[in-house]
C-alpha cells in the first residue's frame, strides 16, 4: 500500500510538473543575444553569437528558430555541427539549431562562431533577432540583443582617424564672430553698412499682394520670435519692413537693404522675396529662437544675390525606414533657410510603400508595414532590424493622401517643389507583395480579370536572380500589361493629390537602378513579348521598351522622365563582358538623370550623359551621399561602400570640374590623379546640360528623427552652400598652391559661420535639430596630448581619470602633459556633446 502511495505521487507530481510546464512556457523575454566581434580575417569577420537563457525554463534543443537581420553570414568550424544559417531574403536570415544544440538550461548560454562579411564599423553589426516556435510559425517574438565590439581594434582606429582630423583642422583659423560674414549661404554680393535696424514687436510690414504668402509665413515666424505678429500697413511708418517687387533679374534673385531706418526686400518674383527674407532671418543672432525677444539688432547690409543652380536638392529615403508627416516638415523647414528648393521623395523601395493610392489599399495595409511573415499576404518580411512586430516598428507607416498634399502645401509655400520617386522597375518589391495581395484577394472572391488588372510579376517565370541587397523577387515584370495598368494608376492619383494641394507637377521619378543580371530571363510573358515584337532585341532590350513605355505615358500628361543614372544607359559587349554604356536613344527625350556614379572607373559618367544630351543633376556618392560615415571610425554610423563623406567633402564639390575634388578613393585613400588622365571633360554643351546638385539621406540605417538628423546636418550646410553660392576662387585658380591658400581661407571662414553662427541656429529653429557635434581632433607628440575642432565656437573638454568627459569636466586650452588614459569631448553652448575619443599617453 506505501509502495502504490508513492507512485500515485510521483504520478500526481509529474501531471503538475507537466501542467506547470505547459501554464508557464518558455519566455522569449528570458532570451539574450550577444554578438561578439573577435577579429577580421582577410576580407572576412569572425564573431561569435551567444545565445543566454535568463529565465527560470530550459530552452528546449530544437523546434524553433531565431530570425535576424545581417550582412551574410555562416556557421563556421564545429560549431556547424549544432546550429545553421540560412539566407531567407533580402537582409533577413535564419539561425536554426541542429542535433548537436543541447537545451539551454536556466543561466546557460551556447557560443556559435559564424563568418560573415567584414565588420568596418557598427552599420554592418545583426540586428532585429526574433524566435519563432515551429508550431507556431505565423507569428515572432523579439529578443533582447547587444553587441560587444573588439576593444583594442576600435581604440587603434579610434586614435588613427583623431590623428586624421587633428592634421586636417590645423589649416583651420578661429575667425571672431563679428568678422564674419551674416548672411548664409554667401550672396553674390555683401557689404556691411553702419548702424542696425532694431526689431521689436511694435514692428510692421508693408507687402504687395503678390508678395502675401511670403510676408504672412515670415510674420508667423517674427509672431513666434518676438511674442506678437507684425501689423500689416498700407503706407510706411516707423520700424518698418518693406517686400516689395521690383526690376531684379531671374525669378529667385533679390536684393535685401537694411538701414537703422527700415528693411527693404526687393525681387521680381515670390521666389526672389522668399529667399531675400531667408537671408534676413540668417542676420538674426542665433539665439532668436531659442525665447521671446524684447528687440532684435538687425545689422546694416546691402545684397545682391542670385542661386549658381537652378536646381538644389536633397533626396529624402523613407521607403527603407519611415519618417513621420512631422519629420518631413521639419526637413522641409531647414531646406526653405538655406535656399534649397527640390525635395526629391523616395516613396518607395523594396522594403516599404510609403503612399496612399486609392483604390489599391494593399500598397499601405501590406506594403507599408514590415514584421515576421511567412509568405508575405499580411505584412512584408523584416528589413535593416525592424523586429518581428508588425506596424511597431521603423520600418512601418506610410502618408495618407491628406498627410502628403499637406507635406505638398507646406513645401508649395516654401517654393520647394516635391519630386515623388516610385522606383521601378527593380527596388519595387513592396509593390508587387502589395499587388499579389491584391490578387489573391480578387481570385478568391471570382473576379479573375480583376485580380489581374495590376499584377506586377509574371506568375510563372522561373527566372534566377539576388539583387544587391540581396532579394531574389523584387523586379516588376516589364513585359506585362498589367504593371502599365499600375503605373499609369498611382501617376494618375498622384497627380491628383498635387491637384488638391495647388502644388506644380512637372516630373515623376521612376528610379532605374541596380536591377541585377538574370532579370525577365526565363519569363514566358517576356519570351513572348519578345516573339511578337521583333525590334525588341533579346532581354537586355527590354530596358529600352520599359522607359520608352513609360516616357510616352508620362509625356501624354505632360510630364517629364526623371530617374537615376541608369535611364541613360544600355548593356553592350564590350570586350566579350556585360557592361553598362551610353544609350544614346534618349537623349532628346528631355530624360532627367541623377548621376551617381563617379566611383573608380565612372569618374566621368555624368559628363559622359550631359554632353550626349541628357538632362543631368549630379548626385555624386563621393561627395554628396550623406548617408555615408563621417570617418572610419567603427562607432561612425554610416554607410562606406561610396567612401567616407563628412562636412567638408559637399563644400569642395567642383560641379564642373569633378575631377578638381576627388581627393579620396572608395576605400578613403588618397586618389591617383593618373587614373583620371584621358577621362571625358565637360563640353559647354555638356555644361547646359548640368541641372542642378542633390544630396541622398539613404535611410538603411535611420530607425528615428535623431539619428536621421544626426546624418544630415551639418553635412547640408556644404550643400547648400555649393548649390546657391558663384563658383568660388579657389575653384577658378589654376595655379595648385595659389589655390590651396585661397580654399584654407574660404573653408575657414565657412567652419566659423557653420559652427558659430549655423549651427547654434539649430539648437532652436524649427523646434531644435539633432545636428552632429564633431569628435575633437586628437594627436599625441613628444609625451604630450594636442586637441583641436573642426567647428569653431564649440568647445572640448577633457578627463584624465579615463572617466567620461561631462559639462563640469575641464576646457582644453592648452597640450596635456598628464599620462594615462586622456578622454575629451566635444561639447556645445547647451551641453550637448559628440561622442568621445580615447587615447593613451
Amino acid at each position: 500500500m506505501k509502495k502504490f502511495c508513492i507512485l500515485i505521487a510521483l504520478l500526481f507530481s509529474g501531471l503538475i510538473n507537466a501542467y506547470a510546464q505547459s501554464a508557464s512556457p518558455f519566455k522569449i523575454s528570458d532570451l539574450h543575444i550577444t554578438r561578439e566581434v573577435l577579429n577580421n580575417i582577410d576580407d572576412k569577420t569572425l564573431s561569435v553569437l551567444t545565445i543566454t537563457n535568463n529565465g527560470k525554463q530550459t530552452l528546449p534543443a530544437g523546434g524553433w528558430s531565431i530570425y535576424f537581420n545581417s550582412r551574410p553570414m555562416q556557421v563556421t568550424g564545429i560549431d556547424s555541427l549544432s546550429a545553421g544559417i540560412k539566407h531567407i531574403n533580402g537582409d533577413l536570415f535564419r539561425l536554426y539549431p541542429l542535433k548537436g544544440f543541447a537545451a539551454l538550461k536556466s543561466g546557460a548560454s551556447k557560443k556559435i562562431k559564424v563568418l560573415s562579411t567584414e565588420v568596418k564599423n557598427i552599420t554592418d553589426l545583426s540586428s532585429g533577432f526574433y524566435l519563432v516556435w515551429d508550431k507556431t510559425p505565423s507569428k515572432g517574438y523579439n529578443i533582447k540583443h547587444t553587441d560587444i565590439n573588439p576593444t583594442q581594434q576600435v581604440e587603434k582606429v579610434e586614435a588613427e582617424v583623431a590623428a586624421q582630423v587633428f592634421s586636417r583642422n590645423k589649416s583651420i583659423q578661429d575667425i571672431p564672430l563679428d568678422k564674419l560674414p551674416k548672411v548664409f549661404p554667401t550672396p553674390v554680393s555683401y557689404k556691411e553698412q553702419e548702424g542696425a535696424f532694431k526689431l521689436t514687436p511694435e514692428v510692421s510690414i508693408i507687402t504687395e499682394i503678390e508678395f502675401d504668402n511670403e510676408a504672412n509665413l515670415f510674420a508667423d515666424e517674427l509672431s513666434a520670435i518676438l511674442g506678437k505678429r507684425p501689423s500689416f500697413v498700407q503706407s510706411p511708418v516707423k520700424n518698418i519692413i518693406v517686400i516689395k517687387k521690383g526690376n531684379i533679374s531671374g525669378s529667385e534673385s533679390y536684393r535685401l537693404s537694411v538701414t537703422p531706418e527700415s528693411i527693404v526686400v526687393t525681387a521680381a518674383e515670390p521666389a526672389g522675396a522668399f529667399y531675400g527674407i531667408q537671408s534676413l532671418k540668417t542676420l538674426f543672432p542665433s539665439t532668436s529662437w531659442g525665447a521671446i525677444q524684447k528687440e532684435i539688432a538687425v545689422p546694416a547690409v546691402e545684397i545682391e544675390d542670385a542661386p549658381r543652380f537652378g536646381f538644389r536638392g536633397f533626396m529624402m529615403d523613407v521607403g527603407r525606414n519611415f519618417q513621420a508627416k512631422k519629420e518631413v516638415l521639419k526637413v522641409l523647414d531647414v531646406m526653405a533657410l538655406y535656399k534649397m528648393n527640390v525635395l526629391h521623395f523616395h516613396l518607395n523601395d523594396d522594403e516599404g510603400w510609403r503612399l496612399e493610392i486609392q483604390g489599391l489599399p494593399e500598397l499601405t495595409t501590406i506594403g507599408s508595414q514590415r514584421g515576421h511573415t511567412i509568405d508575405d499576404s499580411k505584412n512584408i518580411l523584416p528589413s535593416y532590424g525592424s523586429g518581428s512586430e508588425i506596424g511597431v516598428n521603423s520600418g512601418s507607416g506610410f502618408y495618407t493622401r491628406s498627410d502628403f498634399i499637406e507635406i505638398l502645401k507646406y513645401a508649395t509655400a516654401r517654393h520647394i517643389r516635391v519630386i515623388p520617386e516610385i522606383e521601378t522597375p527593380g527596388h519595387a518589391r513592396a509593390a508587387i507583395k502589395s499587388m499579389d495581395a491584391r490578387y489573391e484577394r480578387l481570385m478568391k472572391a471570382g473576379k479573375k480579370e480583376e485580380a489581374g488588372q495590376y499584377l506586377l510579376r509574371d506568375l510563372n517565370d522561373k527566372s534566377i536572380y539576388e539583387s544587391v541587397q540581396g532579394w531574389n523577387d523584387n523586379v516588376i515584370n516589364v513585359a506585362l500589361p498589367s504593371a502599365y495598368n499600375f503605373l499609369e494608376k498611382v501617376v494618375d492619383e498622384i497627380r491628383i493629390m498635387y491637384t488638391e494641394a495647388n502644388a506644380p507637377l512637372a516630373t515623376i521619378h521612376f528610379g532605374g537602378d541596380e536591377v541585377p543580371a538574370g532579370v525577365w530571363e526565363k519569363s514566358p510573358a517576356v519570351a513572348n513579348l519578345l516573339k511578337t515584337d521583333t525590334s525588341i532585341k533579346g532581354v537586355d532590350e527590354m530596358w529600352h521598351y520599359y522607359f520608352s513605355k513609360v516616357n510616352n505615358m508620362l509625356k501624354a500628361k505632360q510630364l517629364y522622365l526623371s530617374g537615376w543614372e541608369e535611364i541613360g544607359l544600355r548593356k553592350a559587349l564590350v570586350n566579350g563582358e556585360k557592361k553598362m554604356v551610353l544609350d544614346d536613344r534618349f537623349a532628346n527625350e528631355n530624360f532627367h538623370a541623377d548621376v551617381w556614379n563617379n566611383l573608380s572607373g565612372n569618374e566621368d559618367l555624368a559628363y559622359k550623359l550631359a554632353n550626349e544630351g541628357y538632362k543631368v543633376v549630379l548626385t555624386c556618392v563621393t561627395n554628396l551621399y550623406l548617408d555615408l560615415a563621417t570617418n572610419k571610425s567603427f562607432n561612425e554610423t554610416g554607410q562606406y561602400w561610396g567612401g567616407y563623406v563628412d562636412v567638408e567633402k559637399p563644400y569642395y564639390f567642383v560641379p564642373y570640374e569633378l575631377f578638381k575634388n576627388l581627393k579620396e578613393d572608395e576605400s578613403g585613400n588618397p586618389i591617383d590623379k593618373k587614373k583620371l588622365e584621358g577621362k571625358t571633360t565637360l563640353t559647354e554643351f555638356g555644361k547646359s546640360n548640368i541641372v542642378g546638385i542633390q544630396s541622398p539621406l539613404w535611410s538603411e540605417i535611420i530607425k528615428t528623427p535623431e539619428r536621421f538628423e544626426y546624418m544630415l546636418l551639418p553635412k547640408l550646410f556644404g550643400v547648400a552652400e555649393r548649390a546657391w553660392a558663384k563658383n568660388p576662387e579657389w575653384a577658378i585658380e589654376k595655379d595648385t598652391l595659389k589655390s590651396k591658400v585661397l580654399y584654407n581661407k574660404d573653408w575657414s571662414e565657412f567652419v566659423n559661420i557653420i559652427g558659430k553662427r549655423e549651427i547654434p541656429r539649430l539648437n532652436h529653429y524649427s523646434g531644435g535639430y539633432n545636428y552632429r557635434i564633431p569628435t575633437p581632433g586628437v594627436s599625441i607628440e613628444s609625451g604630450r596630448v594636442s586637441a583641436n575642432l573642426q567647428l569653431p565656437g564649440f568647445v572640448i573638454r577633457y578627463t584624465t581619470d579615463g572617466t567620461e568627459p561631462t559639462i563640469n569636466s575641464t576646457i582644453y586650452k592648452s597640450a596635456i602633459d598628464t599620462k594615462g588614459i586622456i578622454q575629451l569631448k566635444v561639447f556645445n553652448s547647451e551641453g550637448k556633446f559628440g561622442r568621445s575619443v580615447k587615447v593613451q599617453n
